[in-house]
């Protein structure tokens, strides 16, 4: 038997096919978190279930819609699990009332039921069940009430009934249309109703007849029908909310209060930026610091302990160094990093899974749509913060073209996994004391950049950008231990996995080029070698931004489009093979390496963050974008902006540190610049607004909270 899930997002779909299943997803506080369907086989059954992506609405309006709708009718599902927030009913039963109008049997799962009697709420389910015609059951997804009972009553054969929830003359001549449809069409109640809406994907199924029945029902309403339709929908939700809901007078919960704070207009911006600090303060602060130098004393005793053995073993002098200085050096020196990546990825993860996260989506929505895009846009970039491949992915969840295709290309600027490495590597040497501040400054002006790129995309590339944004506002919660876990250790697995093959491939490779000459010499100088001859004729292209010809630098920066990782591998494997480098090296150390400066150090971090992205990244960026043109030009803007920002930091920099500018000059700079953008940002936070599923007209943020 084929089952499919559908439910809003945020309903807890996810939780539930896990439990179902046994299989783990991915569980985020934000719409769209599953993009394409999953399946499953329910645990002790041989049942199928398909987790479609959370909806609003059945009507294809947006990508998971359009998923959603065709699978119903080109799969043809035995039954569908209706998840519902029992928490929101207004907003939830719009979805169930289409449900409702499809040939296959309906089973609606209450979930959330055990946090109605914290907000006051009683649902009478034999009310609803009798109301709805439909099996209704009682569920606890993330306690994993009512399964067993939610499985015993898919296998039971029910009839299914209709719902009345138009008045007569739509329901008759809904019946008309019905009957004017072909005898053998799946599903044509819904059809009927998405003619008489004059929906024109449904437009297969029309006929004059058909047509005259709309035009006559259009003037006799003298109004839009799919107007006339939603609203008597809404009525019916209506009347049926007073008929089952019983609520009780009750004072604000948790997170009404905790709003008043974090969505205050003159504090949530210092607490966004708190909060971020203090991230980046634990994962590349003190604590990681300390991680790194404990790990890296780890790989550097391992390669002493391997070099003596191979030499005991009598091996080549070139296997040795293969070994040691290529693979130990170069994957070991991102290895050191483990332990900073897992303490950023559980910070985030708690900040997602609390729906802190949400808030800050909500937040930056007014800011970004006076450039194109909309706090929806956000929901990529935080996926990106651990991965660009995934984050770009993610930008399918926007439903307008070009804010997509703009979000696709601005992902990758969002300090990533692999990205975290250059960033602890220089920051931790260059900056030891003021590290944490150092590293979440590269964030936020990511998130400045990605505000001017998207300004000059929109006024240049994409001027017929415009954006909606509806959104669930979701309560506060406390951050499940198993789910935060399972996150951190997908992606902290995905890491070292790429240290282990992309990361070996390019370390050994680096070996190679840097060992032998263009003559296939064996023991060269470092100078004399492949890479050294490959990197001093690009070297000039980052003397602005480095004051330093360096082909050490530039070709590690190179080696970034492979992975991003491989910017401290390669610079760890040169570093290596440096004639005057101590046993016991410091990559800075090395002859190579020893010229930069805080000012070249902070420059190198920022064009290593927003040049063109790795080889997986660019390929998820060509699937998005569409065309290859498209991305030659997406790549190219990012990695000349990237030049143009580091030669930028590194002029202003270095004269810092020489006393032409002056700290303070550039303190007075930047807060003009922090009080211009404060504003442009307006919270609106409307906790009342149920509104439509689909908001085309007003320029605002859609709330929907229970």
């Amino acid at each position: 038997m084929k089952i499919v899930l559908i439910g809003n997002p945020n309903s807890g779909k996810t939780t539930l096919f896990n439990v179902l299943t046994g299989m783990n997803a991915k569980v985020g506080n934000w719409p769209g978190v599953t993009i394409e369907k999953k399946v499953g086989i329910i645990k002790g059954t041989n049942h199928e279930l398909v987790d479609l992506p959370g909806i609003y609405s059945l009507s294809p309006y947006s990508i998971e819609e359009e998923i959603s709708r065709k699978f119903v009718f080109d799969e043809k599902p035995d039954v569908i699990i209706n998840i519902i927030d029992s928490t929101s009913l207004e907003r939830s039963l719009y979805l169930t009332t289409q449900l409702l109008e499809l040939d296959t049997r309906i089973i609606v799962a209450l979930n959330m039921t055990d946090i109605l009697k914290k907000r006051g709420i009683e649902i009478d389910i034999e009310k609803l069940k009798n109301e709805l015609k439909t099996d209704v059951i009682k569920i606890s997804a993330l306690k994993e009430i009512g399964i067993e009972e939610l499985i015993s009553v898919l296998i039971k054969n029910k009839t299914k009934y209709d719902v009345k929830k138009y008045d007569d003359t739509i329901d008759n001549n809904l019946l008309k249309i019905e009957k004017n449809l072909d005898s053998k069409l799946l599903h044509k109640k819904f059809v009927s109703v998405k003619l008489l809406e004059e929906d024109k994907r449904f437009n297969m199924y029309e006929n004059d007849e058909i047509k005259s029945i709309v035009n006559s029902i259009r003037l006799k309403y003298d109004m839009d029908l799919e107007e006339v339709i939603a609203t008597q929908r809404y009525n019916y939700i209506d009347a049926l909310i007073v008929i089952v809901l019983k609520r009780r007078i009750m004072k604000e919960d948790i997170s009404d209060k905790l709003d008043k704070i974090f969505l205050n207009k003159w504090s949530a911006f210092p607490i966004f930026i708190a909060i971020m600090v203090g991230v980046y303060y634990l994962s590349v602060g003190v604590i990681g610091s300390y991680t790194v130098e404990l790990i890296s004393l780890l790989f550097e005793k391992v390669g002493i302990w391997t070099e003596g053995v191979l030499v005991t073993l009598g091996a080549s002098e070139w296997l040795i160094s293969l070994i040691v200085n290529g693979v130990i050096a170069g994957v070991g020196s991102v290895l050191n990093f483990v332990p900073q990546l897992i303490i950023l990825f559980v910070c985030i993860s708690v900040l997602e899974t609390t729906g802190y996260m949400s808030r800050i989506s909500l937040l930056l929505d007014n800011l970004f749509r006076k450039i194109g895009l909309s706090g929806k846009s956000l929901i990529p970039f935080i996926v990106g913060s651990g991965c660009s491949v995934p984050g770009i992915m993610g930008s399918r969840i926007i439903e307008n073209q070009d804010e997509r295709k703009i979000t696709a290309i601005l992902t990758p600027f969002i300090p990533c996994g692999a990205k975290l490495p250059i960033i602890a590597l220089f920051a931790g040497h260059f900056f030891e004391n003021n590290a944490g501040i150092v590293s979440v400054s590269l964030y936020f002006f990511a998130v400045f950049i990605i505000i001017l790129s998207a300004y000059i995309m929109k006024k240049r590339a994409f001027k017929k950008t415009s954006s909606t944004y509806i959104f669930e506002l979701p309560d506060y919660k406390i951050p499940s231990i198993k789910y935060v876990f399972k996150d951190v250790l997908d992606k902290v697995t995905a890491f070292i996995k790429r240290a282990g093959s992309v990361v070996l491939i390019c370390s050994i490779g680096i070996w190679f080029l840097l060992s032998f000459s263009l003559d296939l010499e064996y023991g060269v100088s470092v100078e004399d070698s492949i890479l050294a001859s490959f990197g001093k004729k690009i070297s000039w292209v980052f003397y602005p931004m480095l004051g330093e010809n360096s082909w050490g630098a530039a070709v590690s920066a190179i080696q970034g489009l492979v992975a991003k990782e491989q910017v401290v591998s390669s610079m760890a494997v040169i570093a290596g093979f440096a004639e005057d480098i101590e046993e016991e090296y410091s990559i800075f150390e090395s002859g190579e390496f020893c010229f930069f400066t805080a000012a070249s150090a902070y420059a190198f971090m920022v064009f290593n963050l927003f040049s063109a992205p790795c080889f997986g990244a660019i390929g998820a960026m060509k699937k998005e974008l569409g065309s290859i043109k498209s991305l030659l030009k997406a790549v190219t803007f990012q990695t000349l902006f990237a030049w143009m920002l580091a030669v930028i930091v590194y002029q202003i920099g270095s004269r810092l540190e020489t006393g032409i500018i002056h700290l303070t000059d550039l303190v007075i700079i930047v807060s003009i610049l922090g009080i211009i953008i404060v504003k442009l940002v307006k919270i609106d936070k409307n906790k009342e607004c149920i509104g439509c599923p689909y908001c085309v007209e007003c320029d605002k943020t859609i709330l929907f909270k229970g």
